[in-house]
């Protein structure tokens, strides 16, 4: 008999609380709904966090193209000039490096023959031949580095500091919840409606602009450091052929 007593007022509850939830307009998850429904804050997070998206895939796209252009002409200009330098042939060696300027074997070479070349055939140039031409290439194997570099630091920053800014959303999001609710006496999904939306939003924009840039920072400082490598061991092979010539020379 309690049951059967208690059972009417339960549903009439339950019924009441649900139209109580869901007594504002139904609200809308696609994204321009979404977007009229966030702050002014929120809107700013969102665009800035886009502005940091544009700007390292614009890095991204650069770097790409560097990186295939640098190892697309080192292929090219590897065997052309150990063939030149075979022969002895040091400007033909150093004008196949000026025909493949993007790469970055080509630049860190030049430097190192142009360098042995001018002590080789100056006496007004003091100091020693070979270590000249060893700092020469060290100097340009740093300036190629940097250059291959350029943009991974902001790369970097992007991938570090997107969830941050995005989290600065979501904060302002849910206070915007608790602000809807205070204001509207209500707690009905709509009064956090607005709020709901901005932290959702700027959440998954932050971690939609955080990986790919993490990501792509890893790989191509991995290309990086593989360039770095092969710029050292073409600076070994050269002053290796640098002191064989000399040698001969003096033979």
């Amino acid at each position: 008999m309690f049951v059967a007593n208690i059972a009417p007022h339960a549903l009439h509850n339950i019924s009441t609380m649900a139209m109580w939830l869901f007594q504002d307009q139904p609200v809308g998850w696609d994204p321009i709904s979404l977007w009229k429904q966030m702050g002014f804050i929120a809107r700013s997070v969102v665009v800035i966090l886009f502005v940091m998206s544009g700007w390292s895939i614009g890095v991204m796209i650069d770097r790409w193209m560097a990186f295939g252009a640098a190892r697309k002409q080192s292929r090219a200009f590897a065997p052309a000039v150990a063939g030149a330098l075979r022969d002895g042939k040091i400007d033909e060696a150093i004008k196949v490096a000026e025909r493949n300027k993007k790469s970055h074997l080509a630049k860190v070479v030049t430097a190192g023959l142009m360098e042995f070349r001018a002590h080789e055939q100056s006496t007004d140039i003091p100091g020693e031949t070979i270590e000249a031409s060893k700092r020469a290439l060290e100097r340009t194997e740093a300036i190629v580095h940097a250059e291959l570099k350029r943009g991974l630091g902001g790369l970097a920053t992007i991938g570090s500091t997107a969830p941050f800014v995005g989290l600065f959303g979501t904060v302002m999001g849910i206070l915007n919840a608790f602000k809807g609710i205070s204001e509207q006496k209500a707690t009905g999904l709509g009064a956090v409606a607005g709020g709901i939306a901005e932290a959702l939003v700027t959440t998954a924009v932050g971690l939609f602009v955080a990986i790919p840039a993490v990501m792509m920072f890893n790989y191509l400082t991995g290309r990086v450091e593989a360039f770095d490598v092969e710029m050292d061991n073409s600076s070994s092979e050269l002053i290796d052929y640098f002191l064989k010539r000399r040698g001969m020379r003096r033979s």
